[in-house]
């Protein structure tokens, strides 16, 4: 008897397509596991810091603020997380977010130290005194936000001010801004952008038309500021205005687009950090908070009880009338 032949037993062949077919299959299931990945939040595309810092700051004061508002103070790279420190209620906060801006981490705790990174950490908060800081030539530092109606009411009244005691006292406009970069679109501003482009630009003008500035100011707070929310006619204004006192926009404009704006403003951001100045107005005489009346005749008499002889302008009496402005609250501000 023959023996029984054994089937031949092929292994599997897989034709060409089924291949192609195979791998397409592979290379869909790594992406779907990647796109999940992905979506995950905290592990998405990187959010400019420009861009996350306001972020932060809304949803804090929509969702966590209980009174007043915060505003954005810095925002920085730390430890693969954004580290955002903002003002809120005349105290320095510091929180953490994901570079996809989709985490918040309000408090971090080291945990080699044991310490929480991310709770509020109270600074020096400046205190108004009514003991003056007298000097041969006053500084008068004036931080404001130039679409904040509060600031200006401030510009406004200290305008007389200071074409009356210019020669006397050094009278300086600083701006309240957060600059995270090297271009005007990195400058975040608490009324938006069209606000920190007026803050650009205001420095500019103070830069090369001092003479012209306080004139300037005071035109754009009565003519242009009302118009501060209609873009178009804002810009129309603006370039009537320095029409007007026979400004040169092209320098203006490179000036305020450029680098050398953005130094100026940085120097502003450097004077409001160390003096803590963070709410629309406040005012500096040589270095002291004021606290009084917002007039021109309050604001005269508080930087002439800063001389340490006073000259005789301040026997002149001073007056203003107030920037349009819906809010009639004096002693308000923003920020």
């Amino acid at each position: 008897m023959e023996p029984e032949k054994k089937s031949d037993i092929k292994s599997p062949v897989i034709s060409g397509k089924g291949m192609i077919a195979m791998i397409v299959g592979i290379v869909v299931i790594i992406a779907a596991i990647f796109i999940v990945i992905m979506m995950q939040p905290g592990q998405g595309t990187v959010v400019p810091p420009v861009v996350c810092g306001p972020k932060v700051i809304t949803y804090f004061n929509q969702n966590l603020a209980q009174q007043g508002i915060a505003t954005l103070m810095s925002i920085n790279e730390s430890k693969g997380l954004y580290q955002v420190t903002f003002n809120y209620q005349s105290q320095v906060y510091t929180a953490y977010a994901t570079k996809d801006c989709t985490l918040l981490f309000p408090t971090v705790v080291n945990m080699i130290t044991g310490s929480a990174a991310g709770q509020v950490t109270p600074q020096a908060t400046p205190q108004a005194t009514t003991a003056p800081v007298k000097s041969a030539r006053p500084t008068v530092d004036l931080y404001v936000m130039s679409f904040c109606p509060y600031g200006t009411q401030a510009e406004t009244s200290m305008g007389p001010v200071a074409d009356l005691l210019k020669s006397k006292a050094d009278f300086r406009i600083r701006y309240i801004t957060t600059v995270s970069g090297t271009t005007a679109d990195s400058v975040a501003s608490l009324h938006g952008s069209g606000e920190a482009q007026e803050d650009l630009r205001q420095v500019c003008i103070n830069k090369y038309y001092p003479e012209k500035f306080w004139s300037y100011i005071n035109t754009f707070n009565v003519q242009c500021y009302p118009s501060w929310q209609n873009t178009t006619a804002l810009g129309s204004c603006q370039k009537k205005t320095m029409a007007a006192f026979s400004m040169d926009s092209a320098k203006i404009d490179t000036c305020s687009q450029g680098t050398e704006g953005i130094t100026l403003l940085k120097a502003d951001q450097t004077a409001s950090d160390n003096n803590h100045a963070k709410s629309s107005p406040m005012l500096f005489i040589n270095g002291v908070l004021y606290s009084g009346s917002r007039t021109s005749e309050a604001y005269k008499q508080a930087v002439c009880n800063s001389f340490e002889t006073a000259p005789a302008e301040c026997s002149t009496v001073v007056s203003s009338t107030p920037a349009p402005s819906t809010n009639t609250n004096t002693t308000g501000g923003c920020g």
